[in-house]
């Protein structure tokens, strides 16, 4: 009797190089590639650009309310 292997994940192409992910790593073809994800994380590489003062704009300010009323 032999046993069948059965896929967990589906393969997927590795979103750093393209080839397909393994399922090690997945969804990452290898640890290089895992550890190049890593690393944009850490360093900020993934990063949505925003702009502060149209946040702040948006905002009431604290200093303008009527609470003596």
């Amino acid at each position: 009797m032999t046993a069948e292997i059965i896929k967990l994940k589906k393969t997927v192409p590795c979103p750093i190089c393209g080839k397909p992910s393994s399922q090690q790593f997945h969804p990452f073809c290898s640890a290089r590639c895992q550890d190049i994800d890593l690393n944009r994380w850490l360093s900020g590489g993934y990063v949505i650009p925003a702009r502060d003062d149209e946040e702040e704009a948006k905002l009431p300010d604290a200093d303008t309310g009527d609470e003596d009323e």
